[in-house]
């Protein structure tokens, strides 16, 4: 896919378009395979995002599927629901006014129904459980946040009012 069929479908300001870029990533699939990947993100965490995910792989740590939302219609529920791991969505943060860092193609979500959302009686994507053991489940000493955080992300599984299990992301 392009970068330019990545974003077909949806009204996105002109100065958001310029700042994205499609990244080729590969992973390590939940069948034990390896598999290229596909996310748009912020220019500038381009290099990064690679070096994550380049120590992600090599942990062998498993991801579903990798494909950018406009897959999905950019409906962010029936992403989350196929158990993709995504970045880039010009949308709102759930529940709140303002834009999701994920409409500045600066937060990745990761295997979500290993990881959902929680707050309260809202779990996203529904019937979703967060299990420490499942396989593809994100730890807060696992490869991954520890891959995240070494370059100056945040993981929302260590927010205290909610849990985004599944949530990185790098605010300017």
């Amino acid at each position: 896919m392009t970068l330019g069929a990545a974003l077909c479908g949806k009204e996105i300001p002109p100065d958001i378009r310029e700042i994205l870029v499609l990244l080729n990533v590969e992973y390590s699939g939940f069948d034990g395979q390896r598999h290229c990947g596909q996310m748009v993100i912020h220019r500038e965490l381009e290099d990064e995002v690679r070096q994550i995910f380049e120590e992600i792989a090599t942990a062998n740590f498993p991801i579903e599927k990798m494909v950018p939302v406009v897959v999905y219609n950019w409906s962010d529920d029936k992403s989350m629901a196929d158990n993709n791991s995504s970045a880039f969505n010009y949308r709102k943060a759930v529940g709140k006014p303002q834009l999701s860092q994920h409409a500045y193609g600066r937060a990745i979500d990761i295997n979500p129904l290993q990881n959902p959302y929680v707050n309260r009686n809202l779990i996203l994507p529904p019937k979703a459980i967060y299990h420490a053991h499942a396989h593809g489940t994100l730890l807060s000493d696992g490869p991954v946040v520890s891959a995240f955080e070494r370059h100056g992300w945040t993981w929302g599984g260590r927010w205290t009012t909610f849990k985004d299990w599944h949530h990185f992301e790098k605010p300017e």
